[in-house]
């Protein structure tokens, strides 16, 4: 049995430690905050007697639960960040235990009158009964990734209290900046010894993963002409109005909020303008890859447009790949995912195999040789003041990390 009280108290332990990483740093970590969690991480994994703990310059952490087992068994990975998203600041969190939820609006600030309800959160319905830590409402809670983080160190320090139950080297690695989609930027594959590993990033219980959005960074520059408005006639141009025809143009139903399974989009994600010049940032999904190339030539064919129009170059574009679909990567070694699956059937977890609306640090790891399909985690509304985390989620994921190291050894036993 899985220690209920030692997991939450692990966990909350890890949530009110602000580790939230910074885009507009250049540095790994791109917060110096985030050693503090870090460092915290790699004290417990050496308290606990693992092998070959280590933290690099850049906050990487790894280490090895040794096999005990006497034939050979393949090393697997398991792999979490530690960061959380700047998109909500994660300081000073208080989360709140809520006991034998009763399926009614949770008030989670009362001064704020903040309410996570399930007549708007529908998923919580799930959890009717069960035990969920939330937010206060004016933070995030961080269950993205502190849930996966607190669900290996819980599995591994079960198994090696627990030496009955057999496995090969299980490879631990925690991560910096995954939020800002550097995660997988540094980390050393060829160190970490694996031979396939899975991260516990997913959301609701059952989830298994290995197809992903192929994703792209675009920035967009729209240059005008800045003159007196008392004299502007025929001369000014006005970059925001080129701006505004430029997102126009886009399709309108193909964004985040119009679209659902492996439907891509455009998401426009920021503009800064002035009348000189206006600068917007879109972001570029598509589980397909020739759907998302065709999306990125959408973009440049439509700055041609109007530069062809105004006879000049008045919209400038600079696409970045950032991360691709893993599937092309796992469907050849789909036995990481059998056995994932496995492992909850025999846990009676329904599977919930689909595509992720997003990426993950094991899309990037999979393209760096590092097969790396997702498992979820338990945590649901990431990235905001409702996000929440049912306790029995994360057992079930701890149990599942369980499980997939005995399968492995099991099915590797001549």
């Amino acid at each position: 049995m899985i220690n209920r009280e030692e997991l939450i108290e692990r966990f909350v332990s890890y949530v009110t430690i602000d580790s939230e990483s910074d885009p507009n740093s250049e540095t790994t970590p791109s917060t110096q905050k985030q050693w503090d969690i870090a460092n915290k991480l790699v004290q417990e994994l050496k308290d606990m007697g693992l092998k070959d703990v280590s933290i690099d310059e850049h906050a990487y952490i790894m280490a090895t639960l040794p096999s005990n087992v006497e034939h050979p068994v393949p090393s697997i990975g398991f792999i979490s960040h530690f960061d959380t998203s700047p998109d909500f600041t994660g300081k000073d969190v208080k989360p709140q235990i809520i006991e034998n939820y009763d399926g009614k609006d949770i008030l989670l600030n009362k001064e704020q009158n903040i309410v996570l309800s399930p007549d708007y959160f529908e998923d919580l319905l799930m959890y009717k009964g069960q035990t969920l830590i939330t937010t206060d409402g004016t933070t995030l809670l961080g269950a993205d990734d502190k849930a996966g983080v607190t669900e290996i160190i819980t599995a591994v320090k079960y198994l090696v209290e627990h030496p009955e139950i057999k496995h090969g080297d299980i490879k631990i690695g925690f991560t910096p900046d995954e939020e800002i989609g550097r995660g997988a930027h540094k980390f050393d594959v060829k160190k970490f010894a694996a031979e396939w590993a899975y991260t516990m990033d997913g959301s609701q219980v059952g989830e298994l993963e290995y197809e992903n959005f192929n994703a792209a960074g675009a920035q967009v520059k729209i240059t005008g002409k800045i003159v007196h408005p008392g004299y502007a006639k025929g001369k000014m141009i006005n970059s925001m109005y080129i701006a505004q025809d430029f997102i126009n143009s886009l399709p309108r139903l193909e964004t985040p909020e119009h679209t659902e399974g492996r439907q891509g989009f455009f998401h426009l994600t920021k503009i800064e303008g002035e009348v000189d010049e206006t600068r917007i940032n879109y972001i570029i999904r598509d589980h397909d890859k020739e759907h998302f190339e065709a999306r990125k030539k959408v973009m440049l064919d439509l700055a041609k447009e109007i530069n062809e129009q105004h006879g000049r170059e008045a919209v400038s574009i600079e696409i970045k790949d950032q991360y691709f679909n893993m599937r092309e990567k796992v469907e050849p070694v789909m036995h990481i995912v059998d056995i994932a699956e496995q492992a909850m059937k025999e846990l009676n977890i329904e599977p919930l195999i689909k595509p992720i609306r997003g990426g993950t640090d094991g899309s990037q790891l999979s393209y760096m040789g590092l097969p790396c399909p997702n498992i979820f985690a338990g945590g649901h509304n990431f990235h905001g003041r409702y996000e929440y985390v049912p306790v029995e989620s994360m057992i079930k994921a701890t149990q599942v990390i369980i499980k997939i190291a005995e399968l492995t050894a099991q099915q590797y036993k001549k």
